[in-house]
């Protein structure tokens, strides 16, 4: 896609700010990649890549972000931990230092207009400004970029004006967590940010835009990943959170990557939100995860890496800055996307819906056929569990649930998403299965091993090809989920976790263990969901 450069063009004063300095609009990615050399914020690394470091933040500050409490929001907004209330006249105020600062400093600002979202019936234009070339480069990166005859006549729907150099030092008297802020108001259409120079605060935050206005329009707003085969026929989606194999899984060779993290599902079918990926780069090598490793090349940029001074080699194993360590590029450098064959990142509607778990309790199926409640249950449960080995001698796996499986940017009630999803799937047919990638046969300290990648690709297959459906389904007596008893390339006695385990008695333990967890989790989310336990455990 072409890129324009429209150097003092635009005018920003409809936002209130009267820009002193050249104003660089869209710019190509030769010309954001030479502007952050230029103004030393960022250092060529391999294969044409750049590497920045974000500062103090180089993770997203969820304490930090709210929401304006307004009349359109008041009653819509799902309010807590996740969206905290700020009141108008605290945005006004710092909307006001963040006019100031665009207004008194006379250094280039960066403008990207572009999309979120690749379905051209429902994709949300916006607007990034920002004081930082490398911002508009991640902007230019991470979000649908657009053609050249789109821009002579653009008007964005939202905008985010990054302020990362300003803070605000009235923080106690605003009752607010710290000097760090990212507010949005979604009447005005703006977020600002202010404090922190992470760059996955402008990603997730139209993230969470597009989780408030699509489903008002009957679109399903979704964390997943989502490829398709080679015809660009049975989509697939891919749910899970950290560790679950959800990147890793939804990366098949066999099958084109429709995106690998933000989706929505309207009548036309998936498409996804963005037009690039943010990769993880800790310990990445090219053996393990090869579409990653490759795509670090020209236009690629490294958050926070640890790199050698002098020949600017990075160490992808050093973590002293932090875990959190970064990649983004256009979805187009992974060769087996839509992207990368010049297609839009969309596709029809999807046949089948995976929700993947690493359970460490190991008493959840490797696979198990889910009805509509009972993927509703699960949808809002979103459950997934880790081993805390490293804390001191706790062996004990540890739940955690994460409503839709992605609760840190649900702007609504997880019934409102869970409701649509309940209406794709009649609509189009679309059939659920849970597919467990965590321990067979006995929790992490009994010995068991986890499930080999090999064998959940084997099950995923079975799911894609349909052959899954050609087994009879035993329902289990705890969690009432369907269970195969045969499944071509799976050892009969691991379908069926019971079989599994060496102690009956254990495995209920354990099982009842998970339940309880799965109901008191069930509880938070109040009476608007009560109908929806006949989908869980027993």
């Amino acid at each position: 896609m072409e890129q324009v450069i429209n150097k003092n063009k635009i005018d920003l004063r409809y936002l209130g700010l009267n820009i002193k300095g050249e104003i660089y609009r869209n710019l190509s990615i030769e010309k954001l990649i030479q502007e952050g050399l230029l103004n030393k914020e960022t250092k060529m690394s391999m294969n044409g890549a750049v590497m920045v470091d974000t500062g103090i933040y180089t993770g997203r500050s969820p304490k930090d972000k709210y929401i304006v409490e307004e009349d359109s929001t008041k009653d819509n907004i799902w309010w807590g931990d996740v969206n905290q209330k700020l009141d108008e006249e605290i945005f006004d105020e710092l909307f006001g230092l963040v006019k100031n600062f665009y207004n008194s400093d006379s250094s280039k600002t960066y403008v990207f207009d572009g999309y979120g979202g690749d379905d051209k019936d429902h994709q949300l234009p916006i607007r990034i400004i920002a004081k930082k070339s490398w911002q508009a480069h991640f902007a230019n990166n991470m979000f649908v970029r657009p053609h050249k005859n789109e821009l002579e006549n653009f008007n964005p729907e939202f905008t985010i004006i990054n302020a990362s150099d300003i803070s605000n030092s009235e923080y106690l008297n605003h009752k607010m967590n710290s000097e760090t802020f990212i507010v949005f108001n979604l009447k005005k259409k703006i977020a600002i940010i202010g404090g922190t120079e992470y760059a996955g605060e402008m990603k997730k935050g139209i993230f969470s835009v597009l989780h408030y206005l699509l489903p008002m329009k009957n679109i399903l707003s979704m964390h997943c990943s989502a490829n398709v085969d080679l015809q660009n026929k049975n989509a697939c989606l891919f749910f899970g959170l950290s560790g679950t194999g959800k990147t890793t899984l939804s990366t098949d060779p066999n099958r084109l990557l429709i995106g690998d993290d933000e989706h929505g599902w309207s009548e036309n079918g998936l498409f996804n939100f963005e037009g690039g990926c943010y990769a993880k780069a800790i310990r990445l090598n090219k053996d393990d995860e090869p579409d990653i490793y490759n795509a670090i090349r020209h236009g690629a940029l490294l958050e926070n890496v640890v790199y050698d001074e002098n020949t600017h080699k990075v160490d992808f194993n050093d973590a002293s800055k932090t875990e959190n360590t970064r990649v983004s590029y256009p979805i187009s450098h992974i060769k087996n996307s839509l992207s990368f064959k010049g297609l839009p990142s969309t596709s029809g509607h999807p046949r089948n819906i995976i929700f993947l778990t690493c359970d460490a309790f190991g008493v959840l199926p490797p696979v198990a056929k889910l009805d509509q409640e009972q993927a509703m249950y699960h949808f809002i449960s979103g459950y997934t569990a880790k081993v805390a080995g490293t804390e001191r001698g706790i062996t004990e796996p540890v739940a955690t649930f994460s409503p839709c499986f992605g609760g840190p940017f649900l702007t609504l009630h997880p019934l409102r998403y869970a409701e649509l999803l309940k209406s794709k799937m009649a609509s189009y047919g679309s059939e659920v299965f849970l597919v467990n990638t965590g321990w067979v046969g006995g929790s992490p300290s009994s010995g068991a091993s986890r499930i080999s990648i090999k064998d959940t690709r084997t099950i995923i297959d079975s799911i894609l090809n349909k052959s899954i459906n050609k087994s009879n389904f035993n329902k289990d007596d705890v969690f009432g989920l369907l269970i195969p008893d045969k499944l071509d390339g799976i050892e009969d006695h691991i379908l069926n976790p019971i079989n599994a385990w060496k102690s009956k008695e254990e495995f209920h333990l354990e099982s009842k263990k998970l339940s309880d967890l799965f109901k008191e989790n069930f509880i938070k989310y109040g009476n608007e969901v009560e109908h929806l336990k006949a989908g869980g455990p027993f």
